[in-house]
């Protein structure tokens, strides 16, 4: 076993153990659906699940009197690896936020083993939906999503990995001739497992950007979407134009842009074609590690990214200070610096409400 496969296997019990305990003590409806989802996403966390609740004494009653019997969830969670397609369902590496909050889960390892499981019927029905091997005809989907201030880190049936960012949505499909992701909202980070004989495609708002074998960031804005490699290369264009490309084609449109490491570019329909920037991969990819930079940028945009993950939105009302630069790195999930940084600039006022931080000028 490699130390990756060990560590995402570390991972994943390390879930299932904070899950067993979060089972123990209750969960909201918000939480059930959510340790549903868990569930559904990957046989590998049936099995580890199992295996924390030891199933030959606890599984047998949970299961009474749900829809999901014993039989189908083992034989679910043995399914056997198809080598040219999937060789398993995506795995959630990395989850950091609401659920990540929870006093259970840093001490959920020790704990775990010692007690008796309990799972809601409801949980245990929805795992009838798991997804087997795509074909031609019937692909394999599968949906991640993030809320706000959370963030996700899943690794897909190709050994692909996809990072999302704050309120970001995708749907993946995956057949024989093509692994297609569709970002309906936020930001991804993607590094991409390279196959000859499919291609690796996002669909991004008005973008389209076909993988060449890279690691590469694409984030939703309003009227543009932003594209920035890391490592590797990828084609990027208006989703327009490649509005005639069958399925699983690797022929990329002629009027599409190649970007190389450390180059970003801006696509919109109305404004194409357009010209690559140098783009600091730094910055672009603070937020992997739940920070914002800044560099002589105006204290409205800071505040608008910043939004992006505070739990009460800040507002610049004075229209002097929105204009205002400054620099510096800040934490997305420390509200308390941040403020404390906007009190600390001379002249600046800050009033926190239940619904908002006002931002004004004395």
């Amino acid at each position: 076993m490699s130390a990756n496969t060990e560590r995402v296997h570390a991972l994943i019990a390390e879930e299932a153990a904070g899950w067993f305990v979060a089972n123990r003590t209750g969960l909201t409806g918000r939480e059930r659906n959510t340790f549903a989802a868990w569930l559904k996403s990957s046989p590998l966390h049936v099995q580890e699940y199992l295996a924390i609740s030891v199933i030959a004494r606890d599984l047998p009653e949970a299961c009474r009197g749900s829809e999901a019997s014993l039989d189908v969830l083992i034989d679910r969670a043995r399914i056997g690896d198809d080598a040219s397609l999937a060789p398993r369902r995506p795995r959630v590496l990395w989850r950091r936020g609401v659920l990540a909050s929870h006093p259970w889960q840093t001490a959920a390892l020790a704990i775990a083993v010692s007690g008796i499981l309990i799972v809601g019927a409801l949980a245990l029905r929805t795992l009838s939906s798991f997804t087997l091997a795509p074909t031609p005809e019937v692909p394999a989907v599968w949906r991640f999503a993030t809320r706000h201030g959370e963030q996700q880190t899943h690794e897909l049936a190709d050994h692909s990995v996809l990072h999302l960012n704050t309120d970001s949505a995708v749907i993946v499909r995956y057949s024989k001739t093509e692994r297609l992701v569709a970002l309906t909202s936020g930001e991804v980070l993607f590094e991409v497992s390279h196959e000859p004989k499919r291609s690796f495609r996002v669909q991004a708002g008005t973008a389209d950007v076909v993988d060449i074998g890279t690691k590469f960031d694409v984030r939703l804005r309003q009227h543009a979407t932003l594209v920035t490699v890391l490592e590797g290369r990828v084609a990027a264009g208006p989703s327009s134009m490649s509005a005639g490309r069958k399925p699983g084609s690797n022929q990329v449109p002629q009027e599409f842009v190649t970007l190389g490491p450390g180059q970003q570019i801006s696509i919109a329909e109305d404004r194409w074609p357009a010209a690559p920037i140098a783009a600091d991969a730094e910055r672009t990819t603070a937020w992997m590690h739940r920070q914002i930079l800044f560099e002589h940028e105006p204290l409205e945009r800071v505040a608008t990214e910043f939004n992006r993950y505070a739990p009460t939105p800040i507002e610049i009302v004075t229209p002097a200070l929105q204009h205002l630069e400054i620099s510096g790195v800040f934490a997305t999930d420390d509200t308390e610096a941040f403020i404390a940084f906007l009190r600390s600039l001379e002249g600046v006022r800050v009033e926190i409400t239940a619904v908002r931080i006002r931002v004004s000028q004395d």
